[in-house]
């Protein structure tokens, strides 16, 4: 049997102490596959996004276990978690956090910076990525002079860089109009079904959610339904 990209196991995260407790997530369990498209849906306050957080290794669980293919993500400390982060994950979220002063390519190859990537190879590797995108012909301008969608067509191409073996996506087309929302759409699910990349969204967009293999539903802090998608 082949091993989930992603184990979780009666996860909980809570925030504050006594009356202040607030309990985000009361034990989730679930398994992700590699190469699903997965969406995490539910209300605003639901625990979604902080679903989303403690699976990308961004924070971590009160309690219960996050195994990473077949690891066990509480033996991840310090350097060894930040390399497992910037290794194995992309992150594409509704805000773009782009440095606006900075060059669309270096935006792009901050992962590589990070990782101490050469500066030759960091250009090669990050105009290769850009042309894959089609916004090559923008590697030199600011990130401030890009379109909306330009300027998340950039976030994909950082999520990128690395290779990464999940993508998380954070309301991915919010800031976009319908139109341009749907080509970046048509990205990260070529990206999925073409790369074999995980691709994890969370959204509370129903027609988003309902392109993906999978949606789980969080309401409450707790997985409410499971539901695959019916194959055509």
């Amino acid at each position: 049997m082949t091993t989930p990209i992603l184990s979780v196991r009666d996860v909980r995260r809570s925030y504050g102490r006594g009356d202040d407790r607030f309990d985000a997530l009361k034990g989730v369990s679930f398994d992700v596959a590699a190469g699903e498209s997965l969406a995490i849906i539910g209300k605003s306050g639901s625990g979604k996004s902080t679903l989303m957080h403690v699976l990308a290794l961004l924070d971590a669980p009160t309690s219960g276990d996050i195994d990473l293919e077949g690891v066990d993500t509480r033996t991840l400390k310090g350097r060894a978690l930040d390399e497992t982060r910037n290794r194995t994950f992309g992150f594409v979220f509704q805000q773009f956090f782009l440095t606006a002063g900075t060059s669309v390519l270096d935006n792009v190859t901050l992962p590589l910076t990070i990782a101490g990537v050469p500066r030759r190879e960091r250009r090669r590797r990050g105009l290769a990525v850009l042309e894959q995108l089609e916004l090559a012909d923008k590697a030199g301008n600011r990130a401030n002079d890009l379109s909306g969608g330009q300027k998340q067509r950039t976030v994909i191409a950082r999520a990128l860089i690395n290779d990464p073996r999940i993508i998380f996506a954070d309301e991915p087309t919010g800031n976009l109009d319908t139109a341009t929302g749907a080509v970046v759409e048509d990205i990260l699910f070529d990206l999925n079904r073409e790369h074999g990349i995980t691709l994890i969204i969370v959204t509370h967009d129903e027609d988003l959610a309902a392109r993906c293999d999978r949606r789980l539903h969080i309401r409450d802090g707790l997985l409410v339904d499971d539901t695959r998608a019916v194959a055509a």
